[in-house]
């Protein structure tokens, strides 16, 4: 069953959260820097050597996802940053919607939108 967030509690998990998005959008910008190390065909020991490179980054990876899915967050853009929190509006699911780098959970959106549909939380 879904974690339902408020949009204070949201607000309030923002620390905690802007912290673990931080952390994924870096180790997601430094595993794009190893594939690129390599050709697209990359075979042998290449690969080896690529793939003992990659492992640590996605184990971090992975760990920071889990983390986010412990709180119910889900992860949508780990380039942008960009998450959602379940919350319900008049009875129905809906996403409050946060960026990174953004000072607070400021939108919201129906569950079938997405980024495209963001709304002001005053409309919430």
């Amino acid at each position: 069953m879904p974690r339902h967030y408020t949009p204070e509690l949201a607000n309030r998990s923002l620390p905690l959260v802007s912290r673990i998005v931080g952390d994924i959008r870096s180790l997601t910008e430094r595993i794009g820097a190893v594939l690129a190390d390599y050709p697209d065909d990359v075979t042998g020991l290449l690969l080896e050597e690529r793939d003992d490179r990659l492992q640590p980054l996605r184990d971090q990876w992975m760990e920071l996802h889990a983390e986010l899915d412990q709180l119910g967050v889900e992860l949508k853009d780990p380039r942008t940053g960009l998450i959602d929190f379940r919350a319900l509006r008049g009875g129905e699911e809906v996403y409050l919607c946060w960026r990174h780098g953004e000072p607070a959970v400021d939108h919201w959106h129906p569950l079938h939108t997405g980024f495209g549909g963001r709304q002001p939380i005053d409309t919430f």
